[in-house]
């Protein structure tokens, strides 16, 4: 009975999608428009939150203004995906209330009803966020940020808020926000990972309605550039082994200037957070991955999306009727490299198939190479790669119009590098056209590289995902030819160019 009813659940969305498949014709095809990531139909997008996982659908809620392509009045956006590659734009899920806009926070499948919201077996859905009241901010109090809940027993199509908000009152911190809850089997209790300005604050429920503060984390740990927002907790497998991860993002304060992503690696006993080294470490290190966090309720794979911009220069990026767009979803994992454990992210597997070779090759000079041009390549596509040593080579990106994307490998410094100083458009923000590094960790002497490119975005995944890097750009035109150098004889080992479907075909 269960399986029938989560066809009848697909079939709902997947009926969505065709019916609104000619408008999206339409609209996602607009300049810079992304082909292969999810982005509104129109307005201003930022953070994901409340993504979880329920019946055979993928959420993807959002920070969502829908006055306008500048950031406003908060709203929770809300999107549905089979396999976090093809999106339905739902409805409007949280609308500001009295007690404030809906900032970021998650959402949880409550399967033991221990909320008690749910009705005739029905395991609710609830979301739990911020609320932003701008009157108190205005009048310079310092409780203007608290934590409510809201609940679904239609698999987030609409959605009841609890009468009983906040369930957590703000005891006198400006920046107190972006809930992250999970369930802590050991505890038997709800676990809110929670951003307090300069600092986690971890805590604890049977029902998440009552809290109870239980600790807290970072005061003088990590990057401490900006404030502390959007965070997550979770347990990832090493060898057997559990790992805790802690995602804490920050604005400013990235590696390559304004917001990023950064984490932690450690134990969690249920109430306290003990990392295993102090390094501070970078889920990626591009200038346009921030807030991301991962998907509830997926089993033992964790699914990490984040916003794909900066807020150094998001609401005045050059694109017209929205703004912004996320990444691709990437399955993290775990390795230990020096002694030190690292999170890698990899593109999901889903990816996979909307992916279709159409170039394949092997034992590639790259002294001086054309991959590809404008008769043989369209956007989007995928390039892997490997080599046969660890040595210096740039991969160009270009179109007719001189404009180019360059990546590649710098053996002295043992950085990558996206450089963007003369990909497109960047009159919008003085600092925009510059060059992003990122270290390389392992010691192998290949390199393993994986970029994802899209109408104004490279992705970047090397050596199995323990350098990830992530940049946006606006050229003229498509940049779709592909040509290679390396001064050092470098060979590749394999190559292959793989166009990609448009999701919104």
């Amino acid at each position: 009975m269960q399986q029938i009813k989560n066809l009848f659940v697909i079939l709902f969305f997947m009926t969505g999608m065709v019916a609104n498949a000619q408008n999206n014709m339409a609209v996602y095809h607009e300049q810079y428009r992304p082909q292969i990531h999810f982005s509104p139909k129109e307005h201003w997008m930022n953070d994901p939150n409340g993504m979880v996982y329920n019946e055979g659908i993928y959420h993807l809620f959002f920070q969502y203004y829908p006055g306008g392509t500048k950031w406003g009045p908060m709203h929770w956006g809300h999107a549905t995906s089979p396999d976090m590659i093809h999106w339905q734009e739902q409805p409007i899920a949280l609308y500001p209330d009295s007690l404030g806009y809906i900032f970021s926070g998650s959402a949880v499948v409550d399967k033991n009803n221990t909320s008690g919201f749910g009705k005739g077996g029905k395991a609710p859905l609830v979301a739990i966020y911020t609320n932003h009241d701008t009157v108190g901010e205005h009048a310079k109090r310092n409780n203007y940020q608290t934590q409510s809940i809201a609940y679904s027993l239609d698999n987030g199509r609409t959605w009841t808020k609890y009468s009983g908000n906040p369930v957590v009152r703000n005891p006198g911190i400006i920046d107190f926000r972006d809930p992250k809850v999970s369930w802590n089997e050991e505890s038997k209790k709800w676990i809110m990972t929670l951003a307090t300005k300069d600092r986690i604050t971890f805590y604890s429920s049977p029902n998440l309605k009552d809290w109870t503060k239980e600790s807290e984390f970072g005061e003088k740990l990590g990057a401490h550039g900006g404030v502390w927002e959007c965070p997550d907790l979770f347990p990832l497998d090493y060898n057997g082994k559990r790992v805790w991860t802690l995602i804490v993002n920050i604005n400013p304060g990235g590696p390559n200037g304004g917001s990023a992503t950064q984490y932690f690696t450690g134990n969690f006993d249920g109430h306290t957070f003990t990392p295993d080294d102090t390094t501070t470490k970078w889920l990626d290190y591009g200038p346009d991955e921030y807030a991301g966090i991962t998907w509830s309720n997926t089993g033992n794979r964790k699914i990490f999306l984040g916003w794909m911009s900066n807020w150094d220069y998001a609401d005045t990026v050059p694109t017209q009727k929205w703004r912004s767009a996320m990444t691709i979803p990437r399955e993290l994992g775990i390795e230990k490299i020096n002694n030190q454990f690292r999170v890698t992210s990899q593109p999901v597997k889903e990816l996979n198939a909307i992916a279709k070779p159409v170039a394949t090759l092997a034992n590639v000079k790259a002294a001086d190479y054309t991959v590809a041009n404008t008769s043989k390549l369209s956007i989007p596509y995928k390039l892997s790669l490997t080599t046969d040593a660890a040595k210096d080579f740039s991969i160009t990106f270009s179109n007719e119009a001189g404009e180019q994307l360059v990546v590649g490998y710098d053996k002295a410094a043992n950085q990558y590098y996206i450089n963007r100083t003369r990909a497109g458009e960047s009159s919008f923000k003085q600092s925009f056209a510059a060059k992003a590094v990122a270290p390389r960790f392992t010691q192998e002497n290949t390199i393993q590289l994986t970029l994802i490119m899209d109408k104004a975005s490279v992705e970047l995944f090397a050596d199995e995902g323990l350098t990830t890097m992530t940049a946006i750009f606006f050229p003229k035109d498509l940049l779709n030819q592909i040509h290679i150098q390396s001064p050092d004889n470098l060979m590749f080992k394999t190559l292959q160019v793989s166009s990609m479907q448009s999701i919104w075909k």
